[in-house]
């Protein structure tokens, strides 16, 4: 199989970082170009890459020239795809003029998340809504698309309640306990953060109320019709570095036993089988103290998301868990990779 070339959008942060790292090696994928903001076209991109291990930056990315954005569709005419881990500002014209240019953009981004065309991913959930990729080139004239994978604490809730769905939720509250590592490279100070726990981030809150009804939702002709559920979140920032951590609290219509719950996440499969579709997504933890970012974030290659602690809550018919994923594999780069896989698998690259 001759393996399909992308690129890298907004390469030199953390997120870009961990789509170089995923790249390597990857039986399908291969890169083709690194892109940064000017300050750092034209140079190395190890000389221009803050890696935490300088050691595991792949060798060929290490050399590889770092290309401006404003030079997109000039000269990488064997690009196929552009995994975007672009700042937002800055996103919402690259990508559209990415898709624009005819290539598929895989974004980790949240400016087009939410607009009506955009299908947001989660692959073991909705690949139905990939049927909006043809409305979306229709409607905007584009060569290409843009596809988008949720933001990383939505990712973790929302793959947790899929196999819920069968017993009729009717309500959902989230307490989060957010990696540092989501807040990018030099995003918190570490006087912030050290023996402290930070009760806001920024926009988390909303992304938390509002993406898992549009995943969850049903494709009706061109629109998504949300999924017919109250979400309330609270989210917070604590010192670890990678994984976040959910306390779940879910209240269905009618009575639902712990042991129904339990069954519901262990059976749980998916028809992805491609090279980052785990094996199993979701890993039911029975140890009454896990599961735990430093012993189950990088579950099924940090892919998997572990659910524990299922229990009765405290009103009528609630069920509550913990759940955990590793945020900037699952949560990020990796469901941008498992997004073009299957855009891949299925025809539309």
């Amino acid at each position: 199989m001759r393996k399909i070339k992308v690129g890298v959008l907004g390469a030199t942060g953390s997120v870009g970082q961990r789509f170089v790292q995923l790249m390597d090696g990857h039986p399908w994928f291969e890169l083709g170009a690194l892109f940064a903001s000017e300050r750092s076209a034209g140079k190395n991109y190890k000389e221009v890459s803050k890696w935490f291990l300088p050691s595991e930056m792949p060798e060929e990315a290490a050399e590889m020239v770092v290309k401006s954005i404003n030079n997109i569709g000039t000269s990488n005419d064997d690009i196929a795809i552009m995994f975007s881990a672009l700042p937002g500002e800055i996103a919402i014209e690259v990508e559209k003029r990415c898709a624009q240019a005819g290539y598929a953009v895989a974004s980790n981004v949240s400016v087009h998340r939410m607009e009506k065309d955009v299908p947001l991913l989660i692959p073991e959930i909705n690949t139905d809504h990939f049927g909006l990729i043809e409305v979306q080139k229709s409607n905007r004239g584009w060569d290409g698309f843009i596809v988008t994978n949720p933001n990383c604490s939505t990712i973790v809730m929302t793959l947790s309640l899929k196999p819920l769905m069968r017993f009729g939720i009717e309500e959902v509250r989230v307490a989060t306990m957010q990696a540092v590592s989501g807040a990018g490279y030099a995003g918190l100070p570490s006087m912030a953060i050290l023996d402290n726990v930070i009760p806001f981030i920024g926009s988390e809150e909303e992304k938390m109320e509002s993406e898992p009804l549009k995943i969850l939702g049903t494709l009706d002709g061109s629109e998504i019709r949300n999924a017919a559920f109250s979400i309330c979140a609270s989210c917070h920032r604590v010192p670890v570095i990678d994984g976040h951590t959910e306390a779940v609290w879910v209240k269905f219509k009618e009575n639902v036993s712990e042991e129904e719950v339990k069954k519901a996440f262990k059976n749980f499969t998916t028809d992805i089988k491609t090279p980052f579709s785990p094996e199993k997504p979701i890993i039911l933890r029975d140890e009454p103290d896990r599961p735990q970012p430093k012993l189950d974030r990088d579950a099924g290659r940090g892919m998997s998301i572990s659910v524990g602690r299922v229990r009765k809550g405290q009103m009528e018919n609630e069920i509550k868990y913990i759940v955990q994923g590793h945020n900037t594999v699952r949560g990020a780069a990796g469901a941008s990779i498992l997004n073009a896989e299957v855009l891949a698998e299925r025809g539309f690259i």
